[in-house]
Formats: C-alpha cells, sequence, structure tokens
C-alpha cells in the first residue's frame, strides 16, 4: 500500500453512503505530481464518479509539509533532455494528461473537497483550484512560480489569473509572489479557512453528514460542515499581503507594455519586503516566460476553461521544444547553482515572433488533443 503512488481509501458514512480519499503518497519530493499519480487519480475519480454510493471525496497530501509542491519537473527535465528541440511524448503525455486531470476535477459530478495545507504550488494548485470545496490553513504556502524554472503558469492558469480581482492575476503570473491562507480566499483559489488542529474533528464530523444521493445536496450539506469548522477558525487566518497591496497592484500593473510595467514594480519595491520578493523573482526569471506570461493573460480574458486548457496545452509543448525550461529546471533543481544562462538573456531580445511561436500548434496538436474535453465530461454523467 506504501508503494503505491496514491493511497485510495474508501470509509463508510451515514445512509449507506461512502466516503472517498485519495491522498497524494510523495512525502520525500513534497508530493510532487507524476504521471503515475496523475494516471492513478484519473482511473479512481473516474469511478468514484459513477459509484452512487460514494458520496463525496477527499483529496489530500501526505505528511504535514506540502500537498503538492508542483509537478514532476526533474522527470521533464530529463524528458527533454532525452528529446532536445522536438516531439517529446512523455513530457506530452504528462501535460495532456495533467490537464485532464484538473478538468475532470473542475467538472467532477460530486463535492469533492482538497485539503490544501503546507505547499501548494504548480501542478498542486491545478489540482487544488478545480476543487468544489476547497481548504486552507496556517501553514498554506500557495505560488504560480513557474518564472523562475524558464516555463508560464499553467494547470489552467490562464482562465484562473484572469478572474481574481483587478489585475492581481496579471501581478502573481509575472512574480510567482508568495500567498497565505488570506491571500487564497482572497484572489478565489479557497473557500474556507480550517486550522490544522480541527483535521481529526473534520474527518469524524465527514462520516456524520447526512449525505444523500444527490450530489447538489450534499454539496450545500459539505459546505454546512466547513463552514463551521472555518468559524472555529476565525482569528486564526493570516491577513492578505495582496490585498493589502491591491491597489497599488492595479496601479502599477496598468500598463501595455512589459518594460513600463517592471519600472513601476521596482520603483515601488525598495521599501516592501513583500513585494520585493516578487519582484526578484520577475527580474530573475527567463525574458521569455515574461513576455509569454505577459501575452497569455492578455490573450486569456475572453478564453473559456476548456479554450484555456487546450492553449497551455499547445504552450506546454512548445516550451518543451525550446532552451530555457530545459535551463532553469536544471539551475533550479538539478545542479540547484541558481545561475540559470537565459536565452535570450534579456526582455530587449525576445520579439514578437519568438514570442507567437509558443502561441502557435506544432503540426501534430492539430487538431488539438484536448477537444474532447466536454465529451469526456458528459460521460462521467455530468
Amino acid at each position: 500500500m506504501s508503494g503505491q503512488p496514491v493511497i485510495f481509501e474508501e470509509r463508510p458514512a451515514t445512509n449507506g453512503r461512502r466516503l472517498g480519499f485519495a491522498r497524494l503518497n510523495a512525502e520525500n519530493s513534497l508530493n510532487a505530481l507524476s504521471q503515475p499519480m496523475i494516471d492513478a487519480l484519473r482511473s479512481q475519480l473516474a469511478v468514484w464518479a459513477q459509484d452512487p454510493a460514494l458520496a463525496c471525496v477527499v483529496l489530500e497530501g501526505r505528511g504535514t509539509k506540502a500537498f503538492c509542491a508542483g509537478g514532476d519537473v526533474i522527470g521533464l527535465y530529463d524528458s527533454m533532455r532525452a528529446h532536445p528541440g522536438g516531439p517529446n511524448p512523455v513530457a506530452e503525455r504528462f501535460f495532456e494528461t495533467e490537464y485532464r486531470l484538473d478538468y475532470l476535477i473542475h467538472t467532477y459530478p460530486k463535492p469533492l473537497l482538497c485539503w490544501g495545507h503546507g505547499i501548494v504550488m504548480g501542478g498542486g494548485l491545478g489540482l487544488m483550484a478545480g476543487a468544489s470545496h476547497r481548504v486552507v490553513t496556517e501553514t498554506s504556502r500557495i505560488a504560480l512560480p513557474e518564472i523562475t524554472i524558464g516555463l508560464y503558469p499553467d494547470i489552467g492558469a490562464t482562465w484562473l489569473l484572469n478572474r481574481m480581482p483587478g489585475r492581481v492575476g496579471l501581478f502573481l503570473g509575472l512574480t510567482g509572489a508568495a500567498m497565505n491562507a488570506g491571500d487564497a480566499l482572497y484572489v478565489d483559489l479557497a473557500d474556507y479557512f480550517i486550522s490544522a488542529e480541527h483535521r481529526p474533528g473534520l474527518d469524524t464530523a465527514l462520516a456524520e453528514v447526512n449525505w444523500s444521493a444527490t450530489p447538489e445536496r450534499n454539496r450545500s450539506h459539505l459546505a454546512a460542515l466547513l463552514r463551521r469548522f472555518a468559524d472555529a477558525s476565525r482569528g486564526a487566518c493570516p491577513p492578505s499581503n495582496v490585498l493589502a497591496h491591491r491597489d497599488l497592484i492595479d496601479r502599477v500593473t496598468d500598463h501595455y507594455d512589459l518594460e513600463s510595467l517592471i519600472a513601476q514594480l521596482q520603483s515601488q519595491a525598495a521599501a516592501d519586503e513583500w513585494l520585493a520578493g516578487g519582484v526578484k523573482a520577475l527580474l530573475e526569471g527567463s525574458p521569455t516566460s515574461a513576455r509569454v506570461i505577459f501575452e497569455q493573460y492578455r490573450r486569456g480574458r475572453f478564453l473559456s476553461l476548456k479554450e484555456a486548457f487546450m492553449r497551455e496545452l499547445v504552450m506546454s509543448v512548445q516550451f518543451t521544444r525550446h532552451h530555457d525550461f530545459a535551463e532553469g529546471s536544471r539551475a533550479r533543481l538539478i545542479d540547484r547553482d541558481r545561475k540559470p544562462q537565459w536565452r535570450p538573456s534579456s526582455l530587449t531580445e525576445v520579439t514578437d515572433a519568438s514570442v507567437a511561436v509558443y502561441f502557435t500548434p506544432p503540426p501534430e496538436f492539430i487538431p488539438n488533443p484536448l477537444e474532447d474535453l466536454d465529451v469526456c465530461r458528459h460521460e462521467l454523467g455530468e
């Protein structure tokens, strides 16, 4: 059991119903999302979706440090080394199946509670963001730091960032700024703050909910239960840095060119530790990633969730075929010298034509493999 990528457990509940628990089982890697995890979760969630006695799913991570610290970037790096500059079946399968899993969670026909404790980044946020009931705790540390490894915020972030207050999404995408539980609530990446000390009591209470055969009624029952525990946790939730900086963020990001935006951020960061951390990541990150993220946010404003995942699949495939993603992964996670040699090395060298490549499907991705996302959802009975 302990060697499985995800540990699945069913527990009895009221009215002859059962609860399904899915626990990411890679504590040593901070539960980094791997291909075996993706495959196991997709398969079991599909089974539970069709089981009339399964009332609610709980998604969690093993250990106290992280729900999920991101995707298996080391595995992706190895695949890019093996397939430099061209088609990469390992990476392409990873991203396609990851986005299918994320979309399944967003559209899941039953209540799905995600316990987002500790580190929740990148691929981990992709799992949490779509859950019907998202819980954060005092240990939650959330971010989209992909610019630091020469990538961009994926996992549906094109859709998520454009739905945050004002231009906060653009700021968070460009800087990878760290968010606490209060931030997650403010930008709608979480629904409830519950102190970690209440988790045992919550598990007990879940089994005592008056579960029914109606998913919508069960969603309401779960919400009422979580609200009760959230009310008991009032006062422990940290204040939102994003909210405190909202006016400043909107002001400094109100530009139609990236250079002006960065200049405004730099001018404000000297006396603000939280803001300075985000600006540092932006300035040290990949210039290509910065320009692509800026364009991703602009182009993504009116996309549906399905369209966002389709576009991101193209973008992710293109990133695996170009220099900066592999180089950023090397510098951050492999050699850990934190001295990436970006190509190009400055914003002024990143042309509009080079940015456009990341939004252009390779011939083998026409039609897009994710065209059938809605069909898959209907097959689950949604």
